[in-house]
């Protein structure tokens, strides 16, 4: 990765199983940003994560000059901004910046908690009524990358863009998902342009070596789902 790190130092708090940590991951290596990963454990959170987002307390948190910056798509932007000699990550029109900022909140609306509610579902019928939620989704981002991507390999067109990295953080996750449950959320006959789309994606230098591997993704949803289910067992409130 080339040293594009003239504005100061750059750390980034987070844990490597966070999709929205890969998030600000992926647009420092779009960027050739140099900058130093600070892992908290999972079960656990540090003195410096308190310190530098008190108000919600949760990563990722982008450290420049010292300096934190809170929330995954802000930092993306953030990022953008601030290291605006690399590969622009929203567009320059201003009514496509609004469209690709409206679908990066769709994904965090809609995608992300019915794919948490797959792992924490206490039921078969919870599980079911999440992954119904989540093809639903999947069928809606086909049509956005139809739209947005202009006939490129991204939602961001010839290039990967704001969409790209909020929806491509999930995916991760989404073919973990696909092991333990036995349910492709992205398949040829309903999302033909997503299966191209997640290829292309994840083979992108800047993202194929942020994406954890499905296999140790499995290992670390059982864990979630564990600890889900022990807290569900140890409520008192719920029936």
């Amino acid at each position: 990765m080339a040293n594009n790190n003239s504005h100061g130092d750059v750390r980034l708090i987070g844990a490597w199983a966070s999709p929205f940590v890969m998030r600000p991951r992926i647009a420092l290596n779009i960027k050739s940003v140099e900058y130093e990963f600070i892992e908290e454990q999972f079960g656990s959170k540090s003195d410096l994560l308190f310190k530098s987002n008190p108000v919600h307390k949760k990563f990722p948190i982008l450290l420049h000059k010292d300096k934190p910056i809170c929330e995954s798509n802000i930092i993306v932007e953030y990022i953008d901004e601030v290291w605006s000699s690399g590969p622009s990550i929203l567009p320059a029109d201003a009514h496509d910046r609004a469209v690709a900022r409206f679908w990066a909140a769709y994904v965090d609306e809609k995608w992300f908690p019915n794919m948490k509610g797959v792992i924490t579902a206490a039921s078969e019928e919870e599980k079911n009524a999440a992954v119904d939620q989540l093809k639903e989704v999947a069928v809606e981002m086909e049509g956005a990358y139809g739209e947005t991507s202009r006939g490129g390999d991204f939602f961001g067109g010839d290039k990967i863009g704001v969409v790209d990295i909020a929806f491509g953080s999930m995916l991760g996750s989404a073919r973990a998902i696909q092991v333990r449950v036995g349910v492709k959320l992205l398949d040829e006959e309903k999302t033909p342009g997503l299966v191209k789309w997640a290829e292309k994606f994840s083979a992108d230098p800047a993202v194929k070596d942020v994406l954890p591997e499905t296999e140790k993704l499995v290992e670390f949803a059982k864990l979630l789902s564990a600890k889900f289910k022990a807290a569900a067992a140890s409520d008192p409130l719920r029936r």
